[in-house]
């Protein structure tokens, strides 16, 4: 059995895409009231409630509207984006591409995670 296999036997799968995947643990959705997800890109990973996750939703809006520096114009190259996370001691810097690339996986996630919840409340009911 390689390594990836065992990971992904430790985890439920909830989204991916080139730049990143998110994922949660088994051994934290068996926690009552312990729901806690990762999502991993960059070599980073970040581990956040769901309330955190809608957070960062909501600092990708505010960080595209940021305007590139003069040097970069519209460089998709360039990390000239500060991007706030739910951290309060850490930013990113990413570029135009990676900002698009990070919003399609934390937008995922986050419809994959209120889906998932649906369809639980519908089958409790």
């Amino acid at each position: 059995m390689s390594i990836h296999y065992a990971i992904m036997d430790d985890i439920y799968y909830i989204y991916h895409n080139e730049f990143g995947i998110s994922f949660q643990w088994k051994r934290d959705a068996f926690r009552q009231g312990f729901n806690k997800f990762q999502l991993v890109f960059r070599d980073t990973g970040f581990y956040l409630s769901h309330e955190e996750i809608k957070l960062f939703s909501e600092n990708i809006e505010s960080a595209k509207s940021i305007k590139p520096c003069m040097n970069c114009g519209d460089s998709t190259e360039c990390r000239n984006i500060l991007l706030r996370t739910p951290s309060c001691r850490i930013d990113l810097a990413v570029n135009k591409q990676e900002l698009s690339w990070i919003e399609d996986l934390v937008r995922g996630t986050l419809f994959q995670i209120q889906l998932d919840g649906f369809i639980n409340e519908l089958c409790d009911h």
